[in-house]
Parts: C-alpha cells; sequence; structure tokens
C-alpha cells in the first residue's frame, strides 16, 4: 500500500541529526499483542479488571496472583514477532548520529527487532525485580528465580503498574533528548498516558519537527507538523525510502 509522505518529511528525515521516536500499544498491536483493556469494566483475568490486577495495590495485597497473570501475558507474548514498523525502527538507529527510542510497551519487541538502548518508561514483561534492593532479573533466557539471587527477598515485575511511579530517571533522560532533537516521531500512541504524551510537546516547544504516525486522529494531531494516518507497519517503512 501505497502511502503519501510529505517532500518536507523526507527532507527533514534525510537532514536529521538527533530524532526520537515514541511508541505505544498500536505498534505492538499490529504484531497481535492483546492490549488486555477490556473496557467498560470487562473482567480480563478471574473476574479482576485490568487495572485492578495490574495495580500496586494488588502486588502488596496478592503477588502471586499478580505473577500469575503477568506469566500468562508472557506466554500470549512468547509466540509473537516483530512487525515491519519494528524492524525498520530498528534500522533507524544506525541512519542518524542520535537516536532515542522511547516506548510505552513492555513486551520487548523493538529488542527483539534489534533495536539497542530501548527508554521503556513502563519496563519490561521479561524483567523480574527484587522488591528491596531492585536487582533485576532476565526472564526471557531462564526461568524466574523464587527469590532475589543477591538479597533473598521476593520478586516482582519489573513493570509500572498502575498507581506506581516512572523508573527513576527514564522521563527525565526521554524528556532531555526530546528538548534536543531535531524530529520527532509519534507512532501508534493514543497520546492518553502521560508523562509519556508530553514527550513531543517538549520536542515540538525545543523546535522539532513533529510526525503522528497512527491509524486515527489523537489529542496530540494538533500539535503535530505532520500527521500520517495509517498502521505503523505500513507507514514507517515508507518513510526513508
Amino acid at each position: 500500500m501505497q502511502i503519501s509522505i510529505s517532500a518536507e518529511l523526507r527532507q527533514r528525515f534525510a537532514d536529521a541529526q538527533r530524532v526520537l521516536v515514541l511508541t505505544g500499544a498500536g505498534v505492538s498491536a499490529e504484531s497481535g499483542v492483546p492490549t488486555f483493556r477490556g473496557g467498560g469494566g470487562t473482567a480480563v483475568w478471574k473476574g479482576m479488571p485490568f487495572e485492578v490486577i495490574s495495580s500496586g495495590q494488588m502486588l502488596e495485597r496478592n503477588l502471586p496472583a499478580v505473577w500469575e497473570w503477568f506469566d500468562y501475558r508472557r506466554g500470549v507474548l512468547e509466540a509473537l514477532h516483530p512487525n515491519p514498523a519494528h524492524y525498520e525502527i530498528a534500522r533507524w538507529q544506525e541512519c542518524f548520529p542520535e537516536f532515542t527510542l522511547v516506548t510505552q510497551n513492555v513486551d520487548g519487541l523493538h529488542q527483539k527487532a534489534g533495536s539497542q538502548n530501548v527508554v521503556e518508561l513502563h519496563g519490561n514483561v521479561w524483567r523480574a525485580r527484587c522488591t528491596v534492593c531492585r536487582l533485576g532479573h532476565d526472564m526471557s533466557q531462564s526461568a524466574r528465580p523464587e527469590s532475589c539471587p543477591g538479597c533473598g527477598n521476593a520478586l516482582r515485575p519489573d513493570v509500572v503498574l498502575f498507581g506506581e511511579m516512572l523508573p527513576p530517571g527514564a522521563y527525565e533522560f526521554a524528556a532531555s533528548r526530546a528538548a534536543q532533537c531535531d524530529l520527532c516521531f509519534v507512532i501508534g500512541t493514543s497520546a492518553l498516558v502521560y508523562p509519556a504524551a508530553a514527550l513531543p510537546g517538549v520536542a515540538r516547544s525545543a523546535g522539532a519537527y513533529v510526525c503522528e504516525v497512527n491509524p486515527e486522529r489523537t489529542p496530540l494531531s494538533d500539535l503535530c507538523d505532520e500527521v500520517i494516518t495509517g498502521k505503523a507497519g505500513e507507514v514507517v517503512p515508507q518513510i526513508g525510502l
């Protein structure tokens, strides 16, 4: 499918020195990743809505139930693969002197496609971390230990749950890169989740050209210099042609 890409965007892409990309659930949805947001109070896990089973309160109240839920989610993700948008964004990291990929997704598909140094605002379902010393453990290659190998305390999913703060320094680093970039892409995000949704505004205020790629308009659309309506997997590979 041929997508209309403006000459302005193509030229800015060719000339860019510092690029920031913000991705959201729409990119992963094209790989088959469920959002798990039932909507309207729909139960998503053993009678519990997404915002309950994925909350900081549930973590404190019933850690085994939270692990059961995230183990299930990883089982769903195991069979899924990156799509053309993931692979093209991974290619972009070689195209510019400075490239920053910031994602709200926790599925690890950007890394699976080859992206490095991804700023994960909401964590990663393939990692666990200690509830006390914060030591991390990679679960993509090995099973989760029963307890923290460092201090023996309980492990938890290394994701940001409802009611929790973002990882220390993650947003601050992303915002500093946004304030220095000359080209910013917002891809597959509803632009409803803050503070991530504030990043394009930071880039715009600093003089960057901001391009949104999404199947439908969002609250950020009017802020952007260019809005390309379509699926990320179809649009993104055509931007740099």
